[in-house]
C-alpha cells in the first residue's frame, strides 16, 4: 500500500510519455514529407537569430502591451517547470518537497518567486481572454479563426489559469499543514501569494487539508502531463517549435526569391551560357512549383507547425486589408491541416493543398511585399508557399491570370513588363526635349 502512489505516478507518467512520443514521431514524419532544403550553414548567425527571436521574443515587442503579457506567461511557463521537476521527483521516490532541505532558506524565496510568476500568468491569461472575447481584437475575428481555432486559444488560456490555481492551492494548503506540524510537511518558510489567496483553507481540519493538498498536487502534475500532450495537437506547439524554426530561418534578404535550378539551367542552355553542375535537363515527370505538401520543403512544413495563429501577418497584409481573400495566417493553417490529413490518410486521398485547402484566388491576391514575413514573431515565411503554389499554376497548369500572361509575354519579347519595343522605350524623353 505504501508504494501505490509511486506506482500510480510512474504509470500515469509513462502513459502520457508514450502518447507524447507517438505524437512527436507523427509530426516529425509529416515534416519529413517535404523536399530537402539546405539551411545548416552559418551556425553562429542562426544561434543568434534563435536567441533574439525565439528566446528573447524580439519581434513581439513591436506591440508592447501583448508582448509584455506574453513574456510574463513565457517566463512563468519556463521557470515554474523547475518546481514541476521537484514534483516529478517527489512522485517517483515518494518524497515531499525534496529540494527544501537541500536549498534551505533559499527554498521559500524560490517558491515565492514562482508564485509571483504564477500570479503574473493568471493575470496575463485573464487579460488575453478579455482581449479575445470581450474587446474582440480584429485579428482574432477573421474567418479562419471561426470554430476550433478560437476554441483552442480560449481552452489553452483556461487550462493555464486552472493549473496556476492548482499550484497556488497546493502551496496554500501545504503552508497551513506545515504550521500545524502535520506529518511529512516539514517547515520550509512562508509562501506569500498562496497564503494570501488561500489562507481561508485554515478553516478545514487537518485531514481535509491533507486531502485538498494531495488532490491539488495530483491535479497539477496530471494536468501538466495532459497539457504537454494537448499542446502537440494545438497551435501552442509553437512553444517548442519556435526554437528550431527560428534557428533554420532564411538568412538572405526577405525580398530575395529562390530560383528553380532546373529552370535556370534550361534558360542558360538555351542562351548558350555556361551551366554550373549537372547539365542534364529536368527529370521526366518533375513537378514545377507546389501542388501538395510533399512539393514544399521541410522548412515550409516546419513553418506550418510553428504557426502561433497570432494573426500579425494577416493584420499587416495589404491584400487582406483591402478585402481580398488572402490571409497569410490561413495559408499556414491550411498547410498544417493538409499535413495532418496526409498523416492520417496518405497523399493519395483525392485531395491536394492547392485547390482543396488553398484557393487560386487567395494566392493570386498576394503582392509579394513580404509584410507577413516581417511581421511574424517566429520567422515563418507564408510567401514562400504562395510563390511555389503560383509557380505550379503558371508552369504546370498554364492557368495564370490573363494579365499575368500578357506581362510574361512582354518580358519575353520586350525585356520589360510593358508592351513597348526596346527601340520605343525612351520615346517619352524625346517629348521632354521637344518641350511638349
Amino acid at each position: 500500500m505504501e508504494y501505490i502512489p509511486q506506482i500510480a505516478f510512474v504509470l500515469i507518467a509513462g502513459f502520457f510519455g508514450f502518447l507524447i512520443s507517438k505524437r512527436i514521431s507523427r509530426i516529425s514524419k509529416n515534416i519529413k514529407l517535404g523536399k530537402p532544403a539546405e539551411l545548416s550553414g552559418n551556425k553562429s548567425e542562426r544561434f543568434k537569430t534563435m536567441l533574439l527571436v525565439a528566446f528573447g521574443q524580439k519581434k513581439m515587442f513591436k506591440r508592447i502591451i501583448p508582448a509584455l503579457l506574453h513574456l510574463l506567461i513565457y517566463i512563468g511557463f519556463v521557470l515554474i517547470n523547475i518546481e514541476v521537476l521537484e514534483i516529478v521527483i517527489d512522485g517517483i521516490f515518494g518524497t515531499h518537497r525534496v529540494a527544501a532541505p537541500i536549498l534551505g532558506d533559499f527554498y521559500s524565496s524560490m517558491i515565492n518567486f514562482f508564485e509571483f510568476l504564477a500570479v503574473g500568468v493568471l493575470f496575463s491569461c485573464i487579460v488575453f481572454l478579455i482581449r479575445r472575447n470581450i474587446l474582440r481584437i480584429n485579428r482574432f475575428k477573421k474567418i479562419e479563426m471561426v470554430g476550433w481555432p478560437s476554441l483552442d486559444a480560449n481552452l489553452i488560456l483556461i487550462i493555464e489559469i486552472v493549473l496556476m490555481v492548482a499550484i497556488l492551492a497546493m502551496n496554500g494548503a501545504d503552508q497551513i499543514l506545515q504550521d500545524r506540524g502535520a506529518d511529512h510537511y516539514a517547515q520550509t518558510g512562508n509562501f506569500y501569494f498562496s497564503g494570501l489567496m488561500f489562507g481561508w483553507l485554515d478553516q478545514f481540519e487537518t485531514s481535509s487539508l491533507m486531502l485538498i493538498e494531495r488532490v491539488a498536487w495530483w491535479f497539477h502534475i496530471v494536468g501538466i502531463f495532459a497539457f504537454a500532450l494537448y499542446v502537440t495537437y494545438s497551435k501552442h506547439l509553437h512553444i517548442f517549435m519556435a526554437f528550431p524554426n527560428t534557428y533554420y530561418s532564411r538568412l538572405v534578404p526577405k525580398g530575395q526569391m529562390d530560383n528553380m535550378p532546373e529552370i535556370t539551367n534550361e534558360v542558360k542552355m538555351m542562351l548558350g551560357m555556361p551551366v554550373e553542375g549537372d547539365n542534364a535537363p529536368p527529370p521526366e515527370g518533375m513537378r514545377f512549383g507546389a501542388k501538395d505538401v510533399n512539393d514544399l520543403s521541410w522548412k515550409n512544413l516546419m513553418d506550418a507547425y510553428a504557426c502561433t495563429e497570432c494573426g500579425r501577418c494577416t493584420s499587416e497584409c495589404p491584400a487582406n486589408l483591402t478585402g481580398k481573400k488572402l490571409s497569410p495566417r490561413k495559408i499556414m493553417m491550411d498547410t498544417r491541416d493538409r499535413l495532418e490529413d496526409v498523416g492520417k490518410n496518405g497523399l493519395d486521398d483525392g485531395k491536394s493543398l492547392l485547390g482543396d485547402y488553398i484557393s487560386k484566388e487567395e494566392i493570386n491576391a498576394c503582392t509579394n511585399c513580404n509584410a507577413c514575413v516581417e511581421a511574424c514573431p517566429v520567422n515563418i515565411n507564408p510567401l514562400d508557399i504562395i510563390l511555389q503554389t503560383r509557380r505550379y499554376v503558371a508552369m504546370e497548369e498554364s492557368a495564370a491570370p490573363d494579365s499575368w500572361n500578357a506581362m510574361f509575354q512582354n518580358v519575353e519579347t520586350n525585356f520589360a513588363p510593358w508592351k513597348f519595343g526596346v527601340q520605343d522605350r525612351f520615346n517619352w524623353s524625346q517629348e521632354l526635349k521637344d518641350g511638349k
